[in-house]
């Protein structure tokens, strides 16, 4: 087991479900889905990562983040490092790589709270920041969770944009699923298997997880209606 990049990897999935998991939250509470051309756009565009290569993903973040850039540019500029093949390149991949991951559950969740519960939070004056925390969250807590756990698997299991975007440097970009791609190239067998079966158990227990929460989810929102 190639600890250096499972410790490289837990952080990487430990910040982005950090940051993705408010973000989601935020999105899901003021930008409601609705039956507009608007809304579909934007459900297209957090879902593209889904059915997009990573490798093209990756290739439009090397091209959109690298030194020729503008914004490459300006990065190094400001700051004397280069956002491509460092872990912070990386981290920007797996956010990006992983919205429909961590919005699209807690999207889900908040629009399976029932509408006249939420008319009558402001009938009562509730304000939108307390009605956030005070209803629709405590209501959505399943989705979110199932988010947070499905983003962090996910993210563990990243190769062709982490890749991309960060080479394969030792404790700065080689994740766990760079250094399985390594060993198996050095025909090192036996440290590919642990480190592949390490993914296999914790997807698969991970997935057992979210599909309980789901369950749990919709009874629950089935004894509100």
């Amino acid at each position: 087991m190639d600890l250096q990049a499972l410790f490289l990897s837990l952080q990487l999935a430990t910040l982005t479900v950090i940051i993705l998991i408010p973000l989601g939250v935020l999105v899901a509470h003021f930008f409601p889905m609705k039956n507009t051309l608007g809304s579909f756009a934007k459900e297209a565009v957090i879902t593209l990562p889904l059915v997009l290569p990573p490798t093209v993903l990756g290739y439009y973040l090397l091209v959109g983040f690298g030194g020729n850039s503008w914004f490459g540019h300006w990065f190094e500029m400001m700051t004397g490092q280069t956002l491509v093949f460092s872990f912070l390149g990386i981290l920007i991949a797996s956010l990006i790589f992983n919205i429909p991951f961590a919005l699209m559950p807690i999207q889900r969740a908040f629009e399976a709270i029932p509408q006249d519960l939420k008319d009558a939070s402001s009938t009562c004056g509730l304000p939108p920041w307390q009605r956030l925390f005070k209803i629709e969250i405590p209501l959505s807590n399943k989705g979110i969770l199932s988010a947070a756990v499905m983003t962090f698997t996910h993210t563990l299991g990243e190769f062709g944009v982490v890749l991309m975007m960060g080479g394969n440097i030792p404790g700065q970009t080689r994740t766990l699923s760079i250094s399985i791609y390594d060993s198996v190239q050095s025909l090192d067998m036996q440290g590919a298997g642990v480190m592949s079966m390490f993914l296999l158990v914790f997807s698969f227990v991970a997935l057992i997880f979210t599909q309980r929460l789901s369950l749990s989810a919709r009874d629950f929102q089935g004894n509100l209606r």
